[in-house]
């Protein structure tokens, strides 16, 4: 049954996702290529739970950082994309940091932070089922600190 359930909400969200497309960005959308995967995992510990959501945080930054190297070394840097996957093979960030500084001028550090930390949604308090997005740091205890009703009462004890 939660394979069922996964899957509506899923193909639901791809279909919101491409119908909304021209709102939200410039690009126009080619082929109905975006899709989206979901699961449903039961945690036996909130701190598990967070671990887990950290750990989805981190694979982001590191998602991003390749990606935005990647193509600055294609569309800046005018290498094909093997040529580009070569160059960033056995790489570490530091290296992506200095590949973006040193030959194209960008510091990572300064990109948006939806891109380095990705998008948390969750429901505000005060509304309702009302959905909130945030670009936050869900690693250190801060954000749940001034949270704590996402992780509800059992994270209070």
């Amino acid at each position: 049954m939660d394979s069922k359930l996964i899957s509506t909400v899923v193909s639901t969200f791809t279909a919101h996702y491409i119908y909304h497309w021209p709102s939200h960005i410039t690009i126009p959308l080619v082929e109905p290529m975006p899709s989206f995967d979901g699961r449903a995992v039961a945690y036996p510990k909130l701190r598990i739970l967070r671990d887990y959501l950290s750990w989805r945080q981190v694979d982001c930054h590191i998602n991003n950082l390749y990606n935005t190297t990647f193509w600055a070394l294609v569309k800046k840097g005018g290498m094909t994309a093997t040529e580009a996957e070569k160059e960033l093979a056995g790489t570490l960030a530091r290296d992506k940091n200095e590949i973006l500084f040193s030959k194209f001028g960008i510091n990572y550090n300064n990109e948006d932070e939806m891109y380095k930390k990705g998008t948390v949604l969750f429901r505000g308090q005060r509304a309702k089922g009302l959905i909130e997005t945030n670009h936050a740091d869900i690693i250190k205890d801060d954000f749940w600190e001034i949270r704590p009703w996402i992780l509800g009462d059992q994270a209070r004890k």
